[in-house]
């Protein structure tokens, strides 16, 4: 199945995808009031998964909180409504948007007045930077735009007027001839890319920005540091000066789209080589060992589709 063909989930309501629709009156639409996920489910030789499923939600549910939009549904109830459509869909593997956002009821800047409502869609989505991303790099530049400032924006909630700030990021790295863009901080330190958050390595340390940095606290940020430390390899959290990314040995973003995709260069200055190095390697093989369901799930990653079998559920 193609995005713009299936089942979305609407409020309860599973609609076709050319009825799911919202008035262009919708709070929404003229002031950015909401909030969203993207989750993956992978197709794993014990069935359908859910990677992280209920950290995705967990954190859709806090971005609601953030913006006091409270949905009428309990969190378990909306994991059940990401798995049946799914399932109605007859997905084997793909990209999932669970979407909660004031509706249409009155226009201004108030919107208490406005309903609450929410959507999952789904669709097949590949690389984010492309297949050949994931194991050439790819070419990104230090953006002109900044992430804003800590008490203008919340960064931990995934709002999307905060991609607003995204999408000029983007656009000005495509525009420019690189793939992605790296925002800088208030402070002029290294945040995170449009949609994907950063890691730097130097001599075998890994290191990421710390959420003070107007950081998404990224899930897939939060699994790959934790099998950094499965595999024994060392992650600190700290401030990074931008002058690091022209002299570190790899870079790499990781989120649930771009998943874990080496950096090749950061402003025409290569990154160590100007290939996938070895750290990089070594998690991504982890990754999506994981992610795929061919090394055991000790960490309870995974939300199967339809009940896993018990060798799997016990392995």
């Amino acid at each position: 199945m193609s995005f713009g063909s299936g089942k979305i989930w609407m409020n309860g309501r599973l609609v076709d995808w050319a009825d799911a629709n919202i008035h262009i009156g919708s709070h929404v639409v003229h002031y950015g009031s909401g909030v969203f996920e993207g989750a993956r489910c992978y197709d794993t030789p014990n069935g359908s998964a859910c990677f992280r499923l209920d950290a995705h939600l967990r954190r859709l549910y806090d971005s609601a909180k953030i913006y006091r939009m409270t949905y009428d549904l309990e969190l378990s109830a909306f994991r059940d409504a990401v798995l049946e459509t799914i399932r109605v869909n007859g997905y084997q593997a793909c990209y999932i948007r669970p979407l909660i956002y004031r509706g249409y009821h009155e226009l201004g800047v108030n919107p208490f007045e406005c309903p609450v409502e929410a959507a999952i869609l789904l669709w097949s989505w590949g690389a984010y930077l492309g297949a050949e991303a994931l194991e050439k790099g790819v070419d990104v530049q230090v953006s002109s735009w900044a992430r804003p400032a800590p008490n203008t924006f919340p960064a931990m909630a995934k709002s999307t007027a905060n991609y607003a700030n995204s999408q000029l990021i983007k656009m000005d790295a495509l525009l420019n001839g690189y793939s992605e863009g790296i925002a800088l901080d208030p402070s002029g330190l290294v945040s995170e890319g449009s949609g994907q958050n950063i890691f730097v390595v130097r001599d075998e340390v890994i290191y990421t920005p710390t959420v003070s940095g107007s950081v998404l606290p990224g899930i897939t940020r939060d699994v790959v540091r934790t099998l950094a430390r499965d595999l024994g390899m060392e992650v600190r959290e700290q401030p990074i000066p931008r002058e690091m990314l022209y002299i570190a040995d790899e870079v790499f973003f990781t989120g649930t789209a771009a998943e874990l995709s080496p950096v090749r260069s950061v402003d025409k200055i290569v990154v160590g080589n100007g290939r996938r190095g070895p750290v990089t390697a070594a998690l991504q093989r982890r990754f999506f060992d994981v992610v795929n369901g061919v090394v055991p799930d000790t960490h309870g990653w995974l939300t199967y589709v339809t009940a896993a079998p018990a060798a799997a559920a016990q392995g």
